[in-house]
């Protein structure tokens, strides 16, 4: 294994060789970095912004997150810099349930609560202790190919006033997050007949930020009082403050006339006083952007490139969440990317893109038939209203929900979820 490096300034270099270029420093570029590193391979990870930085996010890690992170060995950093806690309080239509993560043969039964600012830069400091070079501040401009293959990228620092270096690698990653500049140059592209979420969220100080529960509603509403599509979130971030935001899906059909700013506010609005939002306690102004989901970009992998993360629309179409399919996803990658460096055999990489769908394909086939359903404001009642009224079944909800299915046993929420298979088969994927 490579000793752990520094983070040198690309503008002193014109050119650099690698095992591995991976373009992003985010979830799934790190967890790539880091798995792949430890694996003894020379790794260079390029970060267009500088660490620590602000990313636009819930902040919430769920079970499979945290596993992921554990298994990086950064369990202790993630007890200490983190606020943990035990589930998910859920509101809808004047009722509410407290409802703790359902057991797990392999995941943990408790989440955290961190700022991206925070956790994306110990997962890359992480990825540079076990030998990755990290430059942050750092810019994929373009691909270098030769001979038709991706053989790398130009980077410029943007500290440095330099000409571009060129990053030479046998296989390059893309994981620069749901706008993906770098894999569209590839030729990715998001298949528009496929879910997009929309979020917005701001920070707030508040008496509950270290409450033990994450909470969302299931029925916000617009300043009409109209109930829409989506869910809104109060996340106690454990520092004093509140990570709260709204998200709101494309299956809405109209969605796009929604000013989120503005539902923002209208559930601000709503939010119980204990919570104590208003103008006066809030930490700055709210950032928001567009969530591809349910593999919903690709293709995911070319002959020298894989891609991972939200820049391959790994997100979980049910619930919003894409950090945990980021860190997956990134390892996922890097086991490919491994096979191939290792047996010398490039065809390795094809690993990547059948395990991913392998993983995946089933449970959002299904995710993204329930979001097409739920679409529909007068179904969307009718479903949280009828849900809420049962402990039961909300148990078995957040457990598909979340994916936390257990592969040893047939209970409830897996007989459910098996139904809803036979269900998803029948619902036509359309835009």
């Amino acid at each position: 294994m490579q000793e752990p490096s520094a983070r040198p300034d690309p503008g002193a270099v014109t050119s650099r060789r690698c095992d591995v270029l991976v373009v992003g420093g985010g979830p799934s570029g790190s967890a790539c970095a880091y798995w792949l590193a430890s694996a003894g391979h020379d790794v260079v990870v390029v970060e267009r912004k500088t660490y620590p930085r602000e990313k636009t996010c819930g902040d919430g890690l769920t079970p499979r997150s945290v596993r992921q992170l554990e298994d990086m060995g950064l369990g202790e950093e993630l007890a200490g810099a983190g606020h943990r806690y035990s589930g998910l309080r859920s509101h809808g239509f004047g009722r509410t349930l407290e409802l703790t993560w359902p057991s797990h043969p392999t995941l943990p039964g408790y989440g955290y609560v961190i700022t991206r600012k925070d956790l994306d830069a110990l997962v890359a400091e992480r990825a540079a202790k076990a030998g990755a070079t990290v430059w942050d501040g750092t810019e994929a401009l373009e691909p270098l190919t030769e001979g038709g293959l991706v053989r790398g990228a130009l980077v410029r620092s943007k500290a440095g006033e330099r000409p571009p270096a060129e990053v030479r690698a046998r296989y390059t990653v893309i994981a620069d997050g749901a706008n993906s500049r770098f894999g569209r140059s590839l030729g990715t592209s998001r298949d528009r007949a496929y879910p997009l979420g929309m979020a917005i969220r701001g920070y707030w100080t508040s008496p509950r930020h270290d409450e033990p529960w994450i909470d969302s509603w299931l029925d916000i509403r617009d300043k009409a009082g109209n109930v829409l599509p989506g869910y809104g979130w109060i996340f106690p971030v454990g520092d004093g403050r509140i990570n709260v935001g709204v998200g709101l899906l494309s299956t809405f059909n109209q969605w796009k006339a929604v000013n989120t700013t503005h539902l923002l506010q209208s559930f601000a609005d709503y939010a119980p006083a204990s919570w104590d939002i208003r103008p006066e306690t809030a930490c700055g102004p709210a950032t928001g952007g567009r969530l591809p989901m349910g593999l919903s970009v690709g293709p995911h992998s070319g002959p020298t490139w894989l891609v991972v993360g939200d820049a391959g629309g790994t997100i979980n179409p049910f619930n919003g969440e894409g950090i945990a399919y980021a860190y997956e996803s990134g390892r996922l990658a890097a086991e490919a990317v491994d096979l191939a460096l290792t047996s010398g055999d490039g065809m390795a990489l094809s690993s990547y893109e059948r395990r991913l769908h392998d993983e995946y394909d089933l449970y959002y086939r299904v995710a993204r038939a329930f979001v097409r359903v739920i679409g529909h404001p007068e179904i969307m009642r009718v479903l949280v209203t009828t849900g809420m009224r049962s402990r039961s079944l909300m148990e078995w909800v957040l457990r598909i929900m979340a994916n936390l299915l257990r592969p040893d046993e047939l209970g409830p929420a897996e007989a459910a979820y098996r139904a809803l298979v036979k269900l998803s088969r029948l619902v036509p994927e359309a835009a």
